[in-house]
């Protein structure tokens, strides 16, 4: 499973980029898809702030990112650090009073936003105190018509800057360089540039069993907890999701319980409904799912036996992140190093050092059938093979469980 992405680089009066806007893409064509402005905000969310950091893709940068009218009205950028992007008011939002107290919300809370696309008219005179850039078409909007707002609203709204877009010869970019244009963007510079890489997606099945849970009154937070930690994909997203909002802390979340706990029953269902519903339709490679979550109990099984005993749920989450590399498409190295594991945890991942690494180890020689390598980890972790042999087939009866209780 692919997600792609487009990103066109936004330049300032030097033509040093600063930043880009960050477009989606359902296929390898350079082009928008025909999908609903919502659901391609969504899919571009859920592709590149929850799975993988954006930084990858701006280089650290600015990124600009479009919001319809509805993601605004729901509050959706509120799901991410206001660090994250900056907010593109589509061009198609209505300026009601509800799209107001939203951007006012947003405003006080920290984001930076900008309307998208901009005619000056009065009905959009009330939101300029609240935004930071606003950027015109010059296509649609003559560039000395733009300077004329422009000059007008330096003297009002000190803190505005002005962007150009679809800036296509050197002769607009000086034209919109003179009328006090901040930064660019369009064809003169680069023509949008296509990302494509691997992406991870919840199963369906366990989704809707999630549904299930926070379709409840009251929230189980146990069993939800069981339910994702079965899943890799919702794992490694919640844990990036919930450091991402908490980089204050002076302590990383690391565990699901306490990211559940700092979620809270009303940011848990958002969190759930909205990584759901943007991949609904979309499928995951069972097999590779489902031996990461077998590897895991395996590794949580057999880290009781050793001696001195090693920590249960890190070997459960060395396990269940180990084949993340495979999933996703990108080195193990960069994927680990966005979540908030322990040193031992990503020794093991990584470099598969330490007792974790060797269980890690000791879990591939398994499945490989390679008796030879099992017989000398077990000799180094001091356990008998009989004891791996019966660990190893529970583990296996385990996942096969989980699985058919998925279906059911």
């Amino acid at each position: 499973m692919h997600s792609y992405l487009a990103r066109q680089p936004v330049l300032n009066r030097n033509k040093e980029t600063v930043g880009y806007e960050l477009l989606f893409r359902d296929g390898p064509n350079n082009c928008f898809p025909d999908v609903e402005d919502e659901l391609a905000t969504n899919r571009l969310l859920a592709d590149n702030f929850f799975t993988h950091s954006a930084k990858k893709a701006t280089g650290g940068k600015l990124a600009f990112i479009n919001f319809p009218y509805c993601s605004l009205i729901q509050r959706t950028p509120l799901m991410f650090s206001k660090k994250s992007f900056i907010i593109e008011i589509l061009e198609t939002c209505e300026p009601t009073d509800e799209l107001l107290e939203a951007i006012m919300e947003l405003h006080q809370q920290g984001y930076l936003l900008a309307l998208d696309d901009f005619v000056p008219s009065e009905a959009w005179n009330r939101f300029l105190p609240y935004v930071h850039f606003v950027k015109f078409d010059v296509q649609a909007t003559p560039i000395a018509k733009a300077g004329f707002f422009i000059r007008r609203q330096r003297e009002r709204v000190e803190h505005l800057k002005f962007l150009a877009e679809k800036v296509e010869t050197h002769e607009e970019f000086e034209a919109a360089r003179e009328a006090g244009f901040d930064f660019f963007q369009g064809y003169f510079f680069s023509r949008p540039e296509m990302i494509q890489r691997k992406t991870l997606t919840p199963c369906a099945l366990t989704t809707l069993r999630l549904y299930q849970e926070i379709s409840q009154d009251n929230v189980d937070y146990k069993t939800v907890e069981a339910i994702i930690a079965n899943d890799v994909s919702l794992s490694y997203k919640l844990l990036r999701h919930v450091n991402n909002m908490t980089s204050s802390l002076a302590k990383p979340i690391t565990s699901f319980r306490q990211a559940l706990v700092y979620l809270g029953e009303e940011r848990l269902r958002r969190f759930i409904s909205f990584v759901a519903t943007a991949h609904a339709t979309e499928r995951k490679p069972r097999s590779l799912y489902g031996l990461s979550v077998q590897r895991a109990q395996f590794c949580e099984r057999l880290s009781k036996k050793l001696s001195p005993a090693v920590s249960g749920s890190q070997a459960f989450l060395a396990g269940l992140f180990s084949l993340l590399d495979s999933l996703l498409d990108h080195p193990i190295e960069e994927l680990i190093s966005q979540l908030p594991l322990s040193e031992e945890v990503k020794d093991a991942v990584i470099h598969q050092q330490g007792q974790l690494g060797a269980l890690l180890k000791l879990s591939q020689a398994y499945d490989q059938a390679d008796w030879e390598q099992v017989t000398e980890l077990c000799n180094t972790l001091s356990v008998a093979e009989s004891v791996v042999a019966e660990l190893y087939l529970e583990s296996l009866q385990w996942s096969s469980f989980i699985e058919k209780a998925s279906a059911e």
